[in-house]
């Protein structure tokens, strides 16, 4: 036996090995992309203007010690040691730091949060003894709003800097690449075909987005892998050929010597050399798709030696060759020879590094919008395998349309330099500042550990950072501005739909008002299914009621759907609806409350009605099941005043088979087993039940009755459940109709100058001109009702 289980372990250690090492393979066309390509112009950009390249060689050595310790301290020790393993279930980036921040201190904006969703597996919080120190500090986050705003801020100055880099690095890489024609043409002929070139394959890039990045992926490794093979023999050769003692220059020593001969023109170099570091914050961002092994090894056994060896390379090259600071470039140090293949090489990493970063940033935007910091924009998953892999029009075209403009502006790698640098470099910071926060709230560090980190990485981020600033009106001056429009967008937003979460709260109508409906008041029951959207998850939302007002009729059965996001990347199927009941048995009003992560992609809208009608299905027999042995919801839990104990307490409605016969036809599949759990809603947290985790089966619901069946109903409860399925039946096949608010906001009387400007002009504006909320939920038009409410905030 001992035997046996040896052979099993080793076979398992060998199979995991093996699964890391293909995905750090993979991993190559994915997040190195960017990365790999700096050597492109991170010489050209140091050199530009600041510096000049001397006999002595010491500006050039500096540059390269300065290069060799960035790469070491930041990447390597930063983030493979230390930011990779602060992961939210596998997850990456920025949202997944606050994310991780938000669930173990109360310091979210989200409204509509609820005790329900801190069960969720996805949700899930490590209990290391918690030292005083650290509770200390959570207390002092959480007793501060000032400081959830602040920390929402910063994550928002992140994403925004991530949207600007999608933005300047497809500009500068392929720009980049294609300027290695000016060593083959003559200058004439150079400036009037590189900026052509470049557009050409910037509008094809992003032409062909909307086939999604799983048609051409298989193609990115093997280009990555060729361009890292390619600069490192390249390195070894120019370093074996001009200058084998190039090595001697990675000393720190040649730092101090750089910074004291060149001084003030040194310092602002850096803003040139910070750029050996784009494309690093990928390692973290693209965490999901990959692991962390398989990041760890792709970095440290490849990348980093292949960057390494190609910066000593062109070092070594430079050293022999004293020319004039505009001739210097990554394609000097090229022997002729294999110009033109190293050429069209570099021209497809730079195309793969672009990819890389816009498809990051149709991902950031993405969660934006879910924790509703971002108008709504079209989302559309483009691999029905890959998770994740989505495209969004407007944004690709507007990308594309910067990118060009950018390129046609700048005409340069030193103002695309300079603007690129200030943006990595912001990522980087908030990455900095929000992970020492996990170090002392997730980790239970002392604080100590992480104010050390925070002061030895942001110091010297922090310098590069300085140096970027003096680039102010030489191209910084880019991002800044795009992270303001960017950040006066995402805040005008965000502040308008908390604003309107509370009006909604404020002015929601009593469950004694929807149950006295009926035809004493002129209040016809139509056949079909009514769904009414609401960020509600208890109550019954004022749109509803204005509805009926003006049209005194409202459907068979009617469900109340709250579409919300929660601080988790995903939520199982399993546990995606919350499911109860508003009112008794007879009056058919549910409320289903249907839960994603900031990662997650809403279902089409045909797969969402039907799996909701399932769910309502099981619901239902669940709810009859569990009446045989406790009280169900009664018109008299209805009468209580208390808004928490006037709706049934909802649960959790996965995959979870019952002991008794369905009295309709399922069709079963074997699935994981799960569990469906029962929960009160935030204001009352009282009697929790659990059932037990059944052996679970996927349902495909037909409702097709069979009055022959052996299962006669033999009592009066059966009678009921089989009468309330024949009404879901009827009203399925009656139809569904989709009722939506379709809002205006204005302002109070009274309000600040700036209130009404960003409310009555801003928020409006966004409204009326992004996409409404039934095309993000791909709502059809011919099943669509649009209630229209004024909302005062």
């Amino acid at each position: 036996m001992d035997l046996q289980y040896g052979k099993s372990l080793d076979t398992s250690k060998k199979n995991s090995w093996k699964t890391a090492l293909l995905l750090a393979y993979q991993s190559l066309g994915v997040v190195y992309g960017d990365l790999s390509t700096s050597p492109l112009y991170v010489y050209k950009s140091t050199f530009a203007e600041d510096i000049q390249h001397s006999e002595t060689n010491e500006e050039i050595y500096g540059v390269l010690s300065f290069v060799f310790w960035t790469l070491t301290l930041v990447p390597l020790f930063k983030y493979v040691f230390v930011v990779l393993r602060a992961d939210d279930n596998g997850e990456g980036g920025t949202f997944a730091l606050y994310s991780l921040i938000c669930r173990h201190a109360k310091v979210s904006l989200l409204p509509n949060k609820q005790v329900a969703d801190e069960a969720l597996s996805t949700y899930k919080l490590e209990h290391p003894p918690e030292k005083k120190s650290s509770s200390r500090v959570k207390m002092y986050l959480e007793k501060h709003k000032v400081l959830h705003t602040a920390l929402l801020s910063l994550v928002l100055l992140g994403t925004c800097m991530v949207i600007g880099d999608g933005v300047l690095t497809p500009a500068i890489s392929v720009f980049s690449a294609v300027s290695g024609l000016e060593l083959s043409m003559s200058n004439e002929h150079h400036q009037y075909a590189v900026i052509p070139i470049t557009c050409f394959i910037l509008v094809c890039l992003f032409a062909l987005q909307h086939y999604g990045t799983h048609r051409v992926g298989f193609f990115f490794a093997p280009i990555v892998l060729t361009w890292l093979l390619c600069i490192s023999a390249l390195g070894l050769y120019n370093i074996i050929h001009w200058n084998p003692h190039v090595y001697q220059a990675l000393s720190p020593y040649y730092m101090f010597k750089f910074l004291k001969k060149t001084r003030k023109g040194g310092w602002m170099s850096l803003g040139g050399i910070l750029l050996c570091i784009t494309g690093s914050e990928a390692m973290f961002a693209d965490l999901g798709h990959f692991s962390y092994a398989a990041i760890q090894t792709a970095f440290t056994f490849l990348v980093y030696p292949a960057l390494i060896l190609a910066y000593m390379g062109q070092a070594a090259y430079l050293s022999q060759h004293h020319n004039t600071s505009y001739q210097i470039s990554f394609y000097v140090s090229v022997p002729e020879s294999v110009r033109w293949p190293v050429l069209i090489v570099a021209i497809l990493a730079s195309v793969v590094g672009s990819q890389a970063i816009i498809s990051g940033t149709f991902s950031i935007i993405n969660q934006s919008q879910s924790l509703g910091c971002f108008p709504r924009v079209k989302v559309i998953h483009t691999s029905d395998k890959i998770h994740g892999q989505i495209y969004i029009p407007e944004i690709n075209w507007v990308l594309m349309i910067l990118c060009i403009a950018v390129t046609i502006g700048f005409r340069d790698t030193k103002h695309m330099g300079n603007a690129s640098g200030l943006a990595v470099m912001t990522v980087m910071l908030v990455t900095t500042s929000l992970t020492s926060l996990v170090i002392i709230l997730c980790w239970h560090k002392p604080p100590i550990i992480a104010l050390f980190f925070l002061l030895f990485f942001g110091s010297i981020e922090l310098l590069y950072f300085s140096a970027s600033l003096t680039k102010f009106t030489e191209g910084a001056w880019l991002p800044i501005l795009l992270a303001l429009f960017l950040m006066t967008i995402m805040f005008v937003w965000h502040y308008a739909t908390i604003k309107k979460y509370e009006f909604d709260v404020h002015n929601k109508v009593s469950l004694e008002w929807l149950l006295a409906l009926g035809p004493s008041l002129g209040i016809a029951r139509v056949p079909g299914i009514g769904l009414v959207f609401t960020d509600l998850t208890s109550g019954i939302p004022a749109n509803f009621s204005r509805f009926v007002t003006n049209l005194p009729a409202f459907h068979r059965v009617l469900v109340f759907v709250c579409v919300k996001s929660v601080p988790v990347p995903f939520v199982p199927p399993a546990e995606r609806y919350l499911v109860g009941r508003v009112g008794p048995d007879s009056h058919r009003s549910y409320r289903c409350i249907v839960r994603y992560g900031y990662r997650d992609v809403h279902q089409d809208v045909d797969s969402f009605e039907s799996e909701l009608v399932a769910r309502l299905a099981d619901f239902i027999r669940y709810d009859w099941h569990r009446s045989q042995h406790t009280n169900s919801c009664t018109e008299d839990d209805a009468s209580h005043s208390n808004e928490s104990s006037s709706e049934c307490r909802l649960a959790v409605i996965g995959t979870v088979s019952f002991s008794c016969t369905p009295p309709y036809e399922i069709e079963e599949s074997e699935q994981p087993a799960s569990v469906s759990v029962r929960f009160s809603t935030e204001n009352s947290v009282t009697d929790v039940i659990e059932m037990e985790p059944v052996r679970a089966v996927e349902r495909r619901v037909r409702f097709a009755i069979d009055d022959n069946s052996e299962s006669d109903v033999r009592t009066g409860m059966e009678m009921q459940l089989r009468e309330e399925l024949e009404d879901l039946l009827a009203a399925q096949e009656a139809g569904t109709a989709f009722i939506l608010g379709h809002s205006h906001v204005r302002a109070k009387q009274g309000s600040s100058i700036l209130k009404r400007l960003a409310i009555n002009f801003g928020y409006n504006f966004l409204r009326r001109n992004c996409r409404g909320p039934d095309v993000v939920l791909k709502v059809p038009p011919v099943s669509l009702l649009e209630v229209g409410m004024v909302y005062v905030v």
